[in-house]
């Protein structure tokens, strides 16, 4: 491109809401966008923002509504904001009135003074589903009665080139003409093995959490790429604590027999409208079983394979999936902010967690993109972050409606 094209291209501008270590930024930064500011309310996240990134950071807390000098921020063309999810992640408790849902809605109270032309916000999948779909209701109200135009689009990180199975939620907000073209361009994604090809030398490589604890070490040896510790789903990926009798303690046939009938009934036989399962009366299992069963929950209990609910039954061991190995051929898992810990993500070849540059290779950050800080907390920038490809081909698709 000669010089004279390129200063034909329009600079737009954006201000970046709960910027976290800028992975949202990084991708409008890629599509060729200025930051006017990048807003958090840590300070570390914003050192490996400045080390990285070239936009200003303002150490800033966000549920005051309000930025610092907005006065300054006026005429900018893109509001982004990627607010926290842990209170709409199914993940975790998915607490309806955690504090942190509400910051959902900053975008829209800042919107209200700087106007910009465009609003996007990005959160976790799970913030669409249920009672917690009113936060985005409200954003959405108040957005629509400013002048806003909203179009929502759910993205997969496999169609960003990523090595990822990662879903994530935009909400775009714009003035202007309704008749807007929200195609997003996309490319084939990755295995596991192509993303982390080349990657031993790199920085951030040697932040590795070994693996001391002799059971666990055993844990990773049984466990095969693909599968994960899993008490309460069934099929050749799960592997329950009853199978593993060097690590958990031998079963007989008559309680292996009894532990899987529970894992069945549990989700089969319920008594609430919500939540995963239910504990199991011993009536219903005793349908089931050939043999006397309350023998064997008794021992099963001294085992502490099972822990007994009121007069019910329900397994000890409840998690979704500990340990769980990738594979090279297929993407990973989501990235979180645990992926450095092997007591939930496990290398597949080598008995191990990951690095920090490899959870950083998965969500897309160019190899000279420096982490910082504790290392935990450089796992939670990465497992927080959106996904730079991903936020570029947000950006590319804003830049062409603009």
């Amino acid at each position: 491109m000669s010089k004279e094209e390129s200063s034909q291209i329009p600079k737009f501008t954006f201000i970046s809401l709960f910027s976290g270590c800028g992975g949202f930024d990084e991708g409008f930064e890629q599509s060729g966008f200025e930051c006017l500011g990048a807003f958090d309310n840590d300070q570390s996240v914003l050192d490996v923002y400045r080390r990285n990134l070239k936009g200003p950071t303002f150490l800033h807390d966000l549920s005051s509504n309000q930025l610092p000098n907005e006065s300054n921020f006026q005429g900018v063309d893109v509001l982004i904001a990627g607010s926290p999810c842990q209170g709409f992640s199914t993940a975790g408790l998915r607490n309806l009135n955690d504090p942190r849902n509400k910051l959902l809605l900053v975008g829209g109270a800042i919107a209200k003074t700087l106007r910009p032309r465009v609003v996007i916000s990005e959160n976790v999948m799970g913030s669409l589903s249920g009672a917690h779909k009113i936060y985005w209701d409200t954003l959405v109200n108040d957005l629509e009665s400013l002048g806003y135009n909203i179009k929502f689009l759910k993205c997969s990180a496999t169609d960003f080139g990523l090595a990822q199975l990662r879903k994530r939620i935009f909400m775009i907000a714009w003035r202007g003409s309704k008749d807007v073209d929200f195609t997003l361009e996309t490319v084939p994604g990755k295995t596991l093995q192509e993303a982390l090809d080349g990657v031993d030398s790199l920085p951030n490589q040697e932040h590795i959490k070994p693996i001391t604890d002799p059971l666990i070490l055993k844990l990773a040896t049984y466990i095969k790429p693909g599968q994960k510790l899993c008490n309460v789903r069934g099929g050749d990926k799960s592997v329950h604590t009853w199978d593993i009798p060097e690590v958990f303690g031998f079963v007989t046939k008559e309680e292996n027999q009894v532990l899987e009938k529970i894992k069945e009934l549990r989700r089969k036989i319920r008594l609430r409208k919500s939540g995963d399962a239910d504990p199991v009366a011993v009536s219903d299992l005793q349908l089931y079983c050939n043999f006397y069963v309350q023998p064997v929950l008794n021992e099963l209990i001294r085992k502490k394979f099972i822990r007994k609910i009121g007069e019910r039954y329900d397994l000890q061991h409840t998690f979704n999936g500990l340990y769980k190995k990738l594979e090279w051929t297929k993407p990973s898992m989501t990235v979180d902010t645990r992926f450095g810990d092997p007591r939930f993500f496990l290398h597949p070849e080598e008995v191990r967690g990951f690095s920090v540059r490899e959870a950083a290779r998965i969500q897309g950050f160019r190899d000279s993109f420096v982490f910082s800080g504790k290392v935990n907390q450089q796992f939670k920038m990465i497992g927080n972050a959106v996904p730079p490809p991903m936020a570029k081909g947000v950006a590319d698709l804003i830049r062409r409606v603009l």
